[in-house]
C-alpha cells in the first residue's frame, strides 16, 4: 500500500487526467454524472489514494485548464500548485482529446436565453481571492509553458447572444435591487446602455445607487465557473480608472446553469491580475 505523501506515478495522473476530462465533457455536453462514483471508480486504479488527495489533484487540472483558455469543472476550485508531469499530460490531453474539443466548442458558442430569475437573494457572491501560483513539488523556476489552444474563453467572448442576455438579465436585477431598496424612481431610470447608445462608452448598464449617485456597470457573463478568466478592452480599463468611484464590473458565471455574480468595485486594474498584452483579466 503506497503512502500518501509518495509521488504520483504516471499511470495515476494519467488516469485522473482522464476522469476529470470525462467529467468535464459529460458537464459540457449538459449530461448529469455522479462525482462521488467517479471517484469511487478512479481509486481502484490508484495506489490507495485518500479522497482528499484525489481532490487536490482535481483542483489542480482546473488550474491548468484555466491558464490554457478553456472550461474547467466548476466544482474543482482551480489550485495553482500543481507537478509538471500533470501539466504534461494535461497538454497531451488537450491536443488528443477530440470529445472534449467539440463540447468546448459547442458549450462557448451556443446561444443563451435571459434565464427567468424569481429572487435575486442569492445571486450576489463574494469575489474570487487574487492568489500567487506556486509549484507543488520543489524544482526550478521554469517559464510558464502552458500553451494556449484554441482558446474557448476567447470564443466565448465573443458569443454576443450570451453576453446580451448577461446584460440584460443585470438590467433586471438593478431595476429590482433599486426597488427592493425603496428607490423605484431610480429603478425605471436604469438604462441599458450598450443597446440605446452602443457598446463603445466603456460599460454596459447606467444604474444608480440608493443615493442617487451614477453606477457604470461593466457586464461579463460567462456559462463556465467562478474562477474563469475574462477579457477587457482598452477602451474598458481605461474607462474603469477614471470613473474607478463609480465603476462596477458585474461578473455572471455558470449563468446557464445557475446564474451567480460578484461584484468588482473600482478600477479593474486594482481587482485582477492583467495581462499587459491581451487584458485578460484573472485571479490566480
Amino acid at each position: 500500500m503506497a503512502s500518501q505523501s509518495q509521488s504520483w506515478s504516471s499511470l495515476e495522473v494519467e488516469a485522473v487526467v482522464a476522469d476529470y476530462f470525462h467529467m468535464l465533457t459529460l458537464e459540457l455536453s449538459g449530461q448529469t454524472y455522479n462525482k462521488t462514483a467517479h471517484r469511487n471508480l478512479l481509486k481502484t486504479r490508484l495506489e490507495a489514494r485518500s479522497d482528499g488527495s484525489i481532490e487536490r489533484k482535481h483542483q489542480n487540472i482546473s488550474a491548468i485548464l484555466i491558464e490554457s483558455g478553456c472550461p474547467y469543472i466548476a466544482g474543482y476550485k482551480p489550485l495553482g500548485n500543481y507537478q509538471a508531469l500533470l501539466r504534461d499530460i494535461v497538454t497531451a490531453r488537450l491536443e488528443a482529446d477530440r470529445d472534449f474539443d467539440r463540447s468546448a466548442i459547442s458549450a462557448a458558442e451556443q446561444p443563451a436565453a435571459v434565464p427567468v430569475h424569481e429572487s435575486f437573494a442569492e445571486l450576489l457572491v463574494p469575489p474570487p481571492e487574487l492568489v500567487q501560483s506556486a509549484r507543488e513539488v520543489a524544482e526550478p523556476y521554469q517559464a510558464r509553458t502552458v500553451g494556449v489552444f484554441r482558446d474557448y474563453l476567447d470564443r466565448e467572448v465573443r458569443n454576443r447572444s450570451l453576453g446580451l442576455a448577461g446584460e440584460e438579465f443585470v438590467v433586471s436585477y438593478e431595476r429590482e435591487r433599486l426597488r427592493q431598496a425603496g428607490e423605484k424612481r431610480l429603478g425605471d431610470r436604469v438604462e441599458h446602455i450598450a443597446v440605446a447608445k452602443g457598446d463603445g462608452l466603456g460599460y454596459d448598464v447606467l444604474s444608480f445607487d440608493v443615493d442617487g449617485r451614477e453606477r457604470f456597470i461593466e457586464v461579463k457573463t460567462t456559462s463556465f465557473g467562478k474562477q474563469t478568466p475574462f477579457f477587457v478592452s482598452r477602451n474598458e480599463l481605461e474607462f474603469s480608472d477614471a470613473a474607478r468611484d463609480q465603476y462596477h464590473l458585474y461578473r455572471l458565471f455558470e449563468f446557464r446553469r445557475q446564474p451567480r455574480m460578484f461584484d468588482l468595485v473600482g478600477s479593474v486594474r486594482g481587482n485582477c491580475r492583467l495581462d499587459p498584452v491581451t487584458y485578460r483579466a484573472s485571479f490566480g
